[in-house]
């Protein structure tokens, strides 16, 4: 296993070599030049895409390089922010934790930067199915019924299965958050499933939310704001709301861009 590993991040690692001097490569192109199939190189191209390694188009794609932090557009900026949120929170599992993550990007992205050992993820995420992870995750995936565009796993059967699982902690995407109105959601089918994990989690509850999450209230409340423990944010959440929130008992974790 460990040796078919490293053969694919040796892959990897060529193709972005090849595309660095030769940016206009296609998958075809790329196909005959290392020896596999179409479809190994698009499952690869999406694994560097996921890793902001490379930006895919039709029929390949390019190498992405690294963007400094200054004369970022604002979309950029958030999604270097999402980013760093999701690093952090990876650095809070440890070696052989059991972890809840729901439905939330930013929360998937961050099982890219775990490296630890024996790690259990228990998930309502379908964005789990087709991507690659550490050898040291062991993915159990809730079933219930499939909700796009996001592939939530919702409904009873869902529920059901969740409720007897009891995880050391959980790491939960939100649409808002506010010591007023708690955590919320815009999708009513994934309230409980949420408040479940909230309360499941036996030793820790980290909520992941950028700046523009901060002190948001949407339709639908999933816990108040005492079941938060953590929230994981960045520097540019407004001081007063995160204030409210400390007050409530919540413990900040601010992740800043490098200088």
């Amino acid at each position: 296993m460990k040796k078919e590993r490293i053969v694919v991040e040796e892959r990897r690692n060529r193709i972005l070599e090849i595309l660095r001097k030769t940016p206009k490569k296609n998958v075809e192109d790329l196909s005959l030049m290392l020896k596999v199939s179409k479809v190994t190189i698009r499952r690869d191209l999406q694994y560097l895409e996921d890793h902001n390694k490379v930006a895919r188009f039709y029929g390949g794609a390019k190498v992405v390089e690294p963007a400094k932090s200054e004369g970022l557009t604002e979309a950029e900026e958030l999604k270097l922010y999402r980013d760093l949120i999701a690093r952090y929170a990876a650095s809070l599992v440890e070696d052989g934790d059991s972890i809840f993550v729901n439905t939330s990007s930013n929360a998937l992205k961050m099982l890219d930067y775990v490296k630890c050992k024996n790690v259990t993820v228990i998930t309502n995420n379908g964005g789990v199915i087709g991507k690659d992870y550490q050898s040291g995750l062991n993915i159990f995936l809730s079933g219930g019924e499939v909700r796009y565009p996001k592939n939530a796993l919702v409904g009873d059967f869902a529920i059901r299965n969740l409720q007897t699982i009891f995880p050391k902690k959980a790491f939960v995407g939100c649409s808002g958050i506010s010591a007023v109105s708690g955590l919320t959601t815009e999708i009513v089918g994934e309230v409980e499933i949420n408040a479940l994990m909230l309360r499941n989690a036996t030793k820790a509850v980290y909520v992941l939310a950028d700046h523009t999450k901060i002190g948001k209230n949407s339709s639908f409340t999933t816990a108040m704001i005492e079941k938060v423990g953590h929230l994981i944010t960045d520097e540019k959440a407004p001081k007063n709301l995160l204030d409210e929130l400390r007050q409530a008992g919540v413990e900040i974790h601010l992740v800043k861009k490098e200088d």
